[in-house]
């Protein structure tokens, strides 16, 4: 079974972060990702999706350091429903991505996006970095800005 999500989108908000009783370090934000499409009449319609992502420990470390409002961000993580009783005692209900990857898209005046140094594989924030895809040509997905 594959529970995967990937996103590349802008980030609404600066990440608001949480340091919990036990010492684990949590991070929230939401991403938007946008979508353009013809309508009925031929008319360009543009639909924009809103995200709410989570990410826990060195991930929520990287989004504090990292991530501003704004800014375009490339996550991987899977998909999680959660229930809970405010304090009136209706059930509330929230679908998060929680992300276990996350690479800042910087802009760089000349080139266009850029992963930044931090992003690399090996970098002390990527617990668990996707395993290079050799692609046809001899070179693998890793060489892809993002």
């Amino acid at each position: 079974m594959v529970n995967k999500v990937i996103l590349i989108g802008n980030l609404g908000k600066d990440p608001e972060v949480r340091r919990l009783e036990n010492g684990a370090v949590v991070a929230k934000f939401s991403v938007a990702t946008n979508e353009s499409y013809k309508d009925k009449s031929g008319e360009w319609q543009d639909q924009t999706e809103w995200h709410n992502v989570v990410a826990w420990r060195t991930m929520a470390e990287k989004a504090e350091s990292t991530l501003k409002k704004g800014m375009m961000v490339y996550i991987e993580g899977k998909l999680s429903h959660r229930t809970w009783k405010d304090q009136d005692g209706n059930d509330r209900y929230a679908t998060e991505v929680v992300a276990n990857y996350l690479r800042s898209l910087a802009k760089k005046e000349s080139s266009g996006y850029f992963p930044s140094q931090a992003d690399e594989p090996g970098s002390h924030y990527n617990d668990a970095p996707p395993p290079a895809t050799p692609m046809p040509d001899g070179g693998s997905d890793n060489d892809l800005p993002f």
